[in-house]
């Protein structure tokens, strides 16, 4: 049986899987300084680590802004672009094994994609993600290390950055419990410590980005929430997302390859592709 490779080219850096009837096969992600060498340099390694040669592949499929440099078919492959929505869409729905959610993509800025069944929609989303947290760093922590920020928040105490509940009541407010937050920054001082202004940068992004996925589900019946990109590797997610579940009755789910889902929504549109779509042959 052959493969289908699916690939989301970054600028730097390129995802990408396989997958042979039905199953994924290792997903990897590399680093470079151009998309075209990150798209190679990714495809050569991924061929070469699990022994896949290029008689075995069906079709290579591409994503992400990186695709626009890419204008001739990978190795002489049959190559195609993928859509990015319905990719995040198809990516959660694989696997989270759940048919109907709104896919959370949480990437430079967030994108939020509807999914009912076969209908897959893009519904909108915000300008605050990764990106958001590497430029507040920058400016007030002087990094933008993703690792050395996961570093320092461990560290910190958020009660010294967010106002919470208790701050300002002396009992739980209706559907509130003490820790939740009544407003992010707001007991920021001064001297406040680069622990706490990490944890607090990261608390901001994760809690915007939580509180604008339950809003895009109002008047729906879903209370499903699938998290994919990189920020779901934030340590960070389990604790804030768990809180939001219980204020919200609400469920967020990361599934097990959650910075893959968007490159393995890529691959599962191999059998959707028309070869005859000139739109879609590179």
């Amino acid at each position: 049986m052959k493969i289908s490779i699916g690939i989301d080219v970054g600028i730097s850096t390129t995802k990408i899987v396989g997958l042979r009837e039905g199953k994924v096969v290792k997903p990897m992600r590399i680093k470079a300084t151009d998309p075209v060498t990150s798209l190679y340099g990714a495809f050569g390694k991924y061929l070469y680590d699990n022994k896949i040669g290029l008689s075995d592949i069906d079709k290579v499929l591409l994503t992400g802004v990186g695709a626009a440099y890419i204008n001739k078919p990978v190795y002489g492959l049959p190559t195609f672009k993928a859509d990015e929505f319905l990719a995040d869409g198809l990516g959660a729905q694989y696997e989270s094994k759940l048919q109907k959610m709104i896919v959370v993509s949480m990437g430079t800025g967030t994108s939020l994609v509807k999914c009912d069944n076969n209908k897959i929609n893009h519904i909108g989303g915000i300008g605050i993600g990764g990106g958001t947290l590497s430029g507040l760093s920058r400016l007030l922590l002087k990094t933008d290390d993703f690792h050395e920020i996961v570093s320092l928040a461990r560290k910190g105490d958020i009660s010294h950055i967010n106002l919470q509940i208790k701050d300002i009541s002396s009992k739980p407010l209706p559907g509130l419990p003490m820790d939740a937050t009544a407003s992010l920054f707001a007991n920021a001082q001064g001297t406040a410590s680069r622990e706490d202004i990490a944890l607090g940068l990261i608390c901001m992004v994760l809690q915007s980005i939580g509180s604008a996925s339950i809003l895009s589900a109002l008047n729906t019946d879903i209370q499903d929430f699938v998290l994919i990109g990189n920020l779901t590797l934030l340590p960070q997610c389990e604790h804030i997302f768990s809180l939001m579940e219980q204020i919200y009755n609400v469920h967020f789910i990361i599934p097990k390859y959650s910075e893959f889902c968007t490159t393995i929504g890529v691959a599962l549109q191999a059998t959707m592709i028309d070869e005859n779509d000139k739109s879609r042959v590179i």
